[in-house]
C-alpha cells in the first residue's frame, strides 16, 4: 500500500512538470533518451549469472568518482559483475565513453513498477548508491528481494538535512533498510544517525573524491592536452571550470585587464554545461572579437604547436568543449577559478585543480562543497573571491606574485595526498555484503 502511494504522489509530479519536460525535450533536445528503462525499467537484462555489484552515479560527477572503486573492486573481485546506472543523458553518454567494458543503464524512476523490472533484469547482489541518492520504491524493493544496500561516499548538505527531517519517518524506515552507510565525514554520520540511521551501520570513510584526483601535472592525459592547445611549460594559464553563465565574461574580462602586465597569460574556458558551448564560443568571437580555438574541431592529437594566433598577434582564447576531460585540463593551470560559486549552483569539484597544485580560486557560494571548502580553507590551500568584482584583483595578485601563487598551490596538492585512502576503506565494506548477497541475489533471481 505505502509504494503505490508514493506512485501515486510520483505520478502527480511527473503530470506537474511534464509541460517542463515536453519543452526542454522539444525546443532543447534534452529528456530525450532513456524512457522505457526510466519509466518501465526495461534495462538490457545482464548476461551474466555470477555475482553483480550496481552502482548507481546520477550525472557526470559522480559517475567520474567511481573510477577508482570500479577499480578497486575490479582487481579484488575479478567474477563480479559491475553495472553503472545514471539518471542524466549526460552522465550515460560519459558512463558508456568511460566503462566501455561496463553495462550502463538509466536508472529507473521511483514507480514501484519500473524498480522491480529494473532489478529482476540485473539481479544484483549489492548495490552501491553514490552520495545520497535515496529513492523509497527502490530501497525497499532491494530488501524485499534480500539484496543489500550500500550508500558509498555518502553526504548530506545541511539544507538536505532540514529537509529529510520534515519527512522523518519516512527516512527512518529507508535509512533500516539500508545495510551500510559510508560517509565522507563525521557531520555527515551524525546527520544521518539523528534521522533514524542505525549508528552500528554507519562508517565514516572519508571522500573517494581524493583518491581519484590526479596529482601529476605530466600524466598523458595532461600532457595530450598541453600538446593539443599549444601551450608550454613556462607559460601562466588561467583556467575557469565548470562555469555558468556570467562566470565566463568575467574571466574574458579580467583576462584582458590583466594581458598588459603578464603578455604571455592564456585563458582556456570550460562551460560547466555543454549545452552552452556554442554559446560561449560566440561570446569569446562575436562579442569579445577575440581568437578562439575549440578543442572539439582540433583536427588530430598534436597537430598544433606552439602558441596559435590570428591577426594582431593575439593568442587565442581555448574552449574546452568535450565532456570528460576538465580532470585532465585543470592540470595545465597555474590559477584555477572553479565556476558555479560566483552564481547560485553552490560550486563544484575544486579537489581536481587542489590536487595538481594550482593555485585556488571559488566563489562564496559553495555549499555542495561545504566540506571540501572548510579543509582547503582551513590550510590556506584556497582563496575566496568575495564578489564577481574582484576576480581580477586576485587574479593579479597571484600573477605577480609568484611565491604566494605557488605557496597556495603547495598545500593544496599536500591537502589532497593527505586525505587519500577512503577508497580502500569503501571496497572493505562492499566486501563484507557480497558473500551474504551472493545466496540472497540468487534466490531473488
Amino acid at each position: 500500500m505505502f509504494a503505490w502511494l508514493l506512485n501515486l504522489a510520483y505520478l502527480v509530479l511527473l503530470l506537474a512538470v511534464s509541460p517542463v519536460i515536453l519543452y526542454r525535450m522539444i525546443v532543447l533536445g534534452k529528456y530525450r533518451t532513456g524512457w522505457s528503462q526510466k519509466l518501465f525499467g526495461l534495462v538490457p537484462p545482464r548476461s551474466g549469472g555470477g555475482r553483480c555489484v550496481w552502482f548507481h552515479a546520477v550525472s557526470v560527477g559522480e559517475v567520474l568518482q567511481l573510477q577508482p572503486l570500479l577499480d578497486a573492486l575490479a582487481a579484488r573481485q575479478p567474477d563480479c559483475e559491475l553495472v553503472i546506472s545514471t539518471t542524466t543523458a549526460t552522465g550515460f553518454d560519459v558512463a558508456r565513453t568511460r566503462y566501455p567494458d561496463r553495462q550502463v543503464i538509466f536508472f529507473p524512476l521511483d514507480f514501484s513498477w519500473a524498480v522491480n523490472a529494473a532489478l529482476a533484469r540485473i539481479k544484483p547482489s549489492a548495490i552501491a548508491l553514490v552520495e545520497l541518492e535515496l529513492w523509497p520504491n527502490f530501497v525497499a524493493a532491494a530488501a524485499e528481494r534480500g539484496i543489500p544496500v550500500a550508500l558509498v561516499n555518502g553526504r548530506i548538505s545541511e539544507r538536505s538535512y532540514r529537509g529529510y527531517r520534515r519527512i522523518g519517518p519516512l527516512m527512518r524506515r529507508m535509512l533500516n533498510k539500508i545495510n551500510v552507510l559510508a560517509v565522507q565525514s563525521e557531520t555527515y554520520a551524525r546527520r544521518l544517525i539523528d534521522l533514524g540511521a542505525d549508528p552500528d551501520r554507519v562508517h565514516v570513510t572519508g571522500s573517494i573524491k581524493f583518491d581519484r584526483v590526479e596529482t601529476d601535472r605530466g600524466n598523458p592525459a595532461t600532457t595530450e592536452l598541453r600538446r593539443l592547445f599549444g601551450l608550454n611549460d613556462s607559460q601562466p594559464v588561467f583556467i575557469a571550470g565548470s562555469t555558468q553563465d556570467p562566470e565566463e565574461r568575467l574571466a574574458l574580462e579580467s583576462y584582458l585587464a590583466l594581458r598588459t602586465k603578464v603578455s604571455d597569460l592564456r585563458l582556456i574556458l570550460v562551460p560547466r554545461h555543454k549545452e552552452r558551448f556554442d554559446d560561449v564560443a560566440r561570446l569569446v568571437a562575436d562579442e569579445f572579437k577575440l581568437p578562439i580555438i575549440r578543442r572539439s574541431r582540433l583536427p588530430m592529437p598534436g597537430s598544433l604547436s606552439g602558441s596559435p594566433t590570428e591577426t594582431g598577434g593575439m593568442p587565442a582564447i581555448l574552449l574546452l568543449d568535450t565532456l570528460g576531460e576538465l580532470s585532465a585540463c585543470w592540470g595545465l593551470a597555474t590559477i584555477a577559478f572553479v565556476g558555479g560559486s560566483l552564481t547560485r549552483r553552490g560550486g563544484q569539484n575544486m579537489m581536481e585543480p587542489a590536487g595538481f597544485g594550482a593555485a585556488v580560486l571559488f566563489g562564496p557560494n559553495t555549499w555542495n562543497f561545504k566540506d571540501v571548502v572548510e579543509l582547503l580553507l582551513s590550510q590556506d590551500a584556497a582563496q575566496v573571491v568575495p564578489t564577481p568584482g574582484e576576480l581580477t584583483a586576485q587574479l593579479e595578485e597571484l600573477l605577480l606574485k609568484p611565491a604566494r601563487r605557488d605557496e597556495l598551490g603547495n598545500r593544496a596538492r599536500r591537502l589532497v595526498t593527505a586525505q587519500r585512502g577512503a577508497t580502500a576503506r569503501t571496497v572493505d565494506l562492499l566486501m563484507k555484503l557480497l558473500p551474504e548477497a551472493t545466496s540472497l541475489g540468487s534466490r531473488a533471481a
